[in-house]
């Protein structure tokens, strides 16, 4: 199973930014999505999750209204656009899949990608 996460960067405060997590090595839309985010020093925290068909979401509070995930199972693909970035997101950002909607036991992982937002 890979999760290959991607869309990464280096934005200004206010500024979006989509990110991508394409699955292979497993049967996508049997799997519950979500996105996760490490910033330096600090823990792990989950950010987004989406049910198998996208009709169930879930966001952490610090990034409700701001933050928008989604799936396309044509293309084994999951997202998350972030809007109205801030300093405070700045983190590496992963991509998991769990069996279990909100669980958060997580079978698979992606290796991250690096989102920076100055102020």
């Amino acid at each position: 199973v890979q999760l290959q996460a991607s869309g990464g960067g280096l934005v200004q405060a206010g500024d979006s930014l989509r990110l991508s997590c394409a699955a292979s090595g497993l049967i996508f839309n049997q799997y519950v999505m979500a996105w996760f985010r490490q910033a330096p020093g600090k823990e792990r925290e989950f950010v987004a999750a989406i049910s198998l068909t996208g009709a169930s979401t879930n966001y952490a509070d610090s990034v409700k209204g701001r933050f928008y995930i989604s799936r396309d199972n044509t293309k084994n693909t999951l997202y998350v656009q972030m809007n109205s970035l801030k300093p405070e997101d700045t983190a590496v950002y992963y991509c998991a899949a769990d069996k279990v909607w909100l669980r958060h036991e997580y079978d698979y992982w992606g290796q991250g990608t690096q989102v920076t937002v100055s102020s």
